[in-house]
């Protein structure tokens, strides 16, 4: 029996009389890709601040690596990564010097940080750039050691925000290998993505229209299900009659 990593029982967050996420319910499996999707006002953004721990539901239920939302999130946050489109790196520091301020963010000891730093460092072929400032890094370099920092800690789950925009095809192909790998490892990758050809490479992926969920299975299973030849056709079924435009 596959551990459940992520699991929502309808889940519900409301601002006054606006339900941003309505009774979401959905489980997530150990070491899977899972594609988080939505238009903009769909309640995606939403419903990751949840489930990071960083917003309190109004109704349901949920666990994030075994932790209730409610009553752990300290405890969510310790066993989780995350990462944003903007990267969250800091461009005024060296490329060492991030890695090792994120490693005691997220509580990795003194010893190990110095002994996963240096690997990582040789891992990605940054030797000779290690003492540079992050700020002078090409776009996609700094995608690449965003997301590597962000599983520095070797969280449970890491949440992936829309993290491959505005960097060219091939850097995304390059940057999806390195998500293989962490799956590969273990590591449950959450998703987040406005990139259809990217939801492809996700083992499920949900679609989420005014903040209900609309759809939950494989892609190949959803093609099918529509009876289209991409994501992409799904995406637009499901979201063309959405009423809202801001998340």
């Amino acid at each position: 029996m596959e551990e459940k990593v992520i699991i929502c029982k309808e889940l519900t967050k409301k601002f006054g009389d606006f339900i941003a996420v309505d009774k979401i319910s959905f489980e997530v499996n150990k070491g899977e890709i899972f594609g988080f999707l939505g238009a903009n006002g769909a309640g995606k953004t939403t419903a990751m601040r949840m489930l990071c721990g960083l917003s309190f539901p109004s109704s349901g239920e949920a666990s994030v690596a075994g932790f209730n939302v409610y009553r752990q999130q300290q405890y969510i946050k310790r066993n989780i990564g995350y990462m944003s489109q903007k990267f969250s790196l800091y461009e005024d520091l060296t490329i060492l010097e991030n890695i090792r301020f994120f490693g005691g963010v997220y509580g990795v000891p003194a010893k190990e940080i110095k002994r996963r730093s240096n690997s990582l460092v040789e891992k990605l072929g940054l030797q000779s750039e290690a003492k540079k400032k992050v700020g002078d890094l090409p776009l996609g370099w700094k995608q690449k050691l965003a997301f590597s920092v962000a599983i520095f800690h070797q969280p449970k789950i890491v949440f992936l925000d829309e993290p491959t925009g505005g960097v060219d095809p091939v850097t995304r192909r390059q940057f999806w290998d390195m998500i293989y790998e962490a799956a590969a490892s273990g590591i449950t990758i959450f998703v987040t993505t406005h990139y259809m050809d990217e939801a492809e490479y996700c083992n499920r992926i949900t679609v989420m229209v005014d903040g209900k969920i609309e759809a939950l299975d494989t892609p190949q299973n959803l093609k099918k299900q529509f009876a289209v030849k991409s994501i992409d056709d799904v995406f637009y079924q499901l979201a063309r009659g959405a009423k809202r435009s801001a998340d």
